[in-house]
């Protein structure tokens, strides 16, 4: 697994959703923002597979509870074929998920996504293929080992970290024929199997601003084609500040970087050629809070990869999403 070290000005996404109250007594009056920080740290959400992770986020707000829908659209160039002098196609990789987080006790929570995938990509010989269908949805259980005082009078910052555990259920289909030519093994509807997830988040928040990190693994087994993607590590730091506008509406602009790594697929039990590696982006995006109301963008460039043997390109990636708090 390749170490990644960049220096310099990095952009990514997280999302914040915060409250203002103010308290006075006789003598003093004194004004205390307590934000509920709404973050988004990243998971793998769509396939799973080499090329196409994801990192758009699978919804783990610290301290929010929620429910909504989001948009993500993701761009790759792909050789149209395994030798190097195989010309490039353009492929596009657009889900619609539902998506939430519920609360089962004071410290167990529940995250859930139920991703529908529409793809198509146009081949050197400009024809075209489209898939779409139910992807395969992903549930996954938080502890809480930390978690954020409820008071107003709370002083100082104030950490969040959480512990756990999930499992992506194969509901989206999974055809070899959608492999042949291209080197894009990621050009499907679900992996075919059953996956089991690990994950770490962690957020730190002080006045107005807050910094989250996440860290999750993905244990890929072998499908019953006897076709076994890699597994898989995502990662991710965030920075965000959320400014007041009024005591209804509020506005989180957010920086940040994310990674993702990749094992190499096997079929029938033999490593595949031109799978695995790794990317590395910066990521930028804004919310906007009304209310219970959430509506936020992402965009994420990559800033270093080498997918699939440098055969498979991420152009960039995009999301849209609306939530509510529940």
């Amino acid at each position: 697994m390749k170490n990644l070290i960049i220096i310099g000005c990095l952009f990514g996404l997280c999302n914040a959703f915060a409250m203002h109250k103010t308290e006075s007594n006789d003598s003093l009056q004194t004004t205390v923002t307590t934000a509920k920080h709404y973050v988004f740290d990243d998971f793998c959400d769509t396939c799973g597979c080499s090329g196409n992770g994801g990192s758009m986020g699978f919804g783990t707000g610290l301290d929010t509870n929620f429910a909504g829908v989001r948009y993500i659209s993701q761009s790759y160039k792909s050789r149209d074929g395994i030798f190097n002098d195989s010309p490039w196609i353009d492929e596009n990789f657009n889900t619609l998920q539902t998506w939430g987080r519920v609360p089962v006790s004071k410290r167990f929570l529940i995250n859930a996504i139920v991703p529908y995938h529409f793809h198509n990509r146009e081949f050197a010989d400009k024809s075209t293929q489209d898939i779409s269908g139910l992807g395969d949805i992903t549930v996954l259980g938080f502890y809480k080992i930390l978690a954020k005082q409820d008071s107003i009078m709370v002083v100082g910052p104030q950490h969040s970290l959480q512990v756990g555990g999930g499992v992506k259920i194969p509901t989206g289909s999974f055809d070899r024929a959608n492999n042949t030519g291209s080197v894009n093994t990621s050009f499907q509807l679900g992996t075919g199997s059953w996956d089991y997830i690990t994950a770490v988040n962690y957020g730190l928040s002080h006045n107005n601003w807050g910094v989250s990190a996440m860290l999750n693994y993905t244990f890929k087994s072998k499908n019953s084609k006897d076709y076994q993607f890699g597994n898989q590590l995502n990662y991710g730091v965030n920075t965000y500040k959320t400014y007041y506008i009024t005591d209804a509406f509020a506005l989180t602009p957010v920086v940040g970087v994310g990674g993702e790594n990749y094992s190499k697929d096997e079929s029938y039990s033999l490593t595949v050629l031109n799978t695995g590696g790794d990317v590395f982006f910066g990521k930028v995006g804004l919310e906007a809070s009304y209310n219970k109301y959430s509506l936020g963008v992402t965009s994420m460039l990559p800033i270093q990869q080498n997918l699939n043997a440098g055969k498979v390109e991420v152009k960039n990636r995009f999301s849209l999403y609306l939530n509510i708090n529940i």
